[in-house]
């Protein structure tokens, strides 16, 4: 299927390599400043999906992210930031990039051109009704994610997509699609420029939206985070102070003590406790 690809139009600008530091810098920014604008038309379609995904999560189902390149790399990241910062299983959203986690930091020549690996890399999680798949590609043209959301929904598994050109095969494919249009890149083509950006703040809202209707943060701190290094962990001892109306040496006993925001609140509220 052919089909008009903004993502692979010309830039709108020429002559990059005469641009003095400055211009590139601004012309790219000036590029940048347009994405959340375009993701902002997409909101309809993020809610949706979302909508999809959070009585999932709640009974037991997980979030799978497939992609391939930038596309699988965004998916990875986002997934990898949900155990340190909610405090979930590293099973609960999970991210798989074509050719393997070696492709995340190395390409893997034509691993995105397969269409039976991305199915075979779900069904090595047992990946089943319960779950939801989003497939990424900026393009909307990549066979190793297009082929693992029509195998998905052959399953009976809920699809969803985020890609950056319109009416692309894979948001006809996917159920529940998003569709970011942020036209051509500064370097033409380059979509781990304004298409990976606008990815990221895609699963961003995704993540992040779900996680809080799953109770995974309460008013706005991250009560459930990982405490896995000493900013963090001052972090928590800050919340505890603040949630707790206690000192700093009581608050950090606490959390010596439970060894999670959470759990110290609770304990401390419910007077298990010996206060000060």
């Amino acid at each position: 299927m052919q089909f008009n690809k903004t993502t692979e139009q010309d830039s709108r600008y020429n002559h990059l390599e005469k641009m003095s530091v400055p211009e590139l810098l601004s012309n790219i920014n000036a590029e940048d400043k347009m994405v959340a604008f375009s993701v902002e038309k997409a909101m309809p379609q993020i809610e949706a999906l979302v909508n999809q995904i959070i009585p999932k999560l709640k009974f037991g189902g997980r979030l799978f992210y497939i992609g391939a390149g930038t596309s699988g790399r965004m998916g990875v990241l986002d997934a990898s930031e949900c155990p340190p910062t909610f405090g979930v299983s590293p099973d609960i959203v999970v991210g798989l990039i074509a050719g393997g986690d070696g492709a995340i930091r190395n390409a893997v020549e034509f691993a995105e051109d397969s269409t039976e690996q991305g199915w075979r890399d779900l069904e090595e999680y047992q990946v089943n009704s319960n779950d939801v798949v989003v497939g990424i590609a900026a393009s909307g043209t990549t066979p190793y994610v297009i082929s693992a959301l029509e195998a998905c929904n052959r399953h009976n598994i809920i699809t969803g997509s985020i890609s950056c050109n319109q009416n692309s095969p894979l948001s006809q494919t996917a159920q529940f699609p998003i569709e970011v249009i942020v036209g051509p890149e500064f370097v033409t083509g380059s979509s781990r420029m304004k298409a990976g950006t606008a990815q990221k703040l895609v699963l961003n809202m995704i993540s992040t939206a779900a996680m809080v209707q799953l109770g995974k943060i309460k008013g706005n701190k991250m009560v459930d985070m990982q405490l896995s290094n000493n900013k963090l962990v001052d972090r928590g001892i800050k919340m505890l102070i603040t949630e707790l109306h206690i000192d700093f040496s009581e608050a950090q006993t606490l959390l010596q003590t439970h060894k999670n925001v959470r759990t110290a609140i609770q304990n401390y509220t419910n007077g298990n406790e010996t206060h000060k």
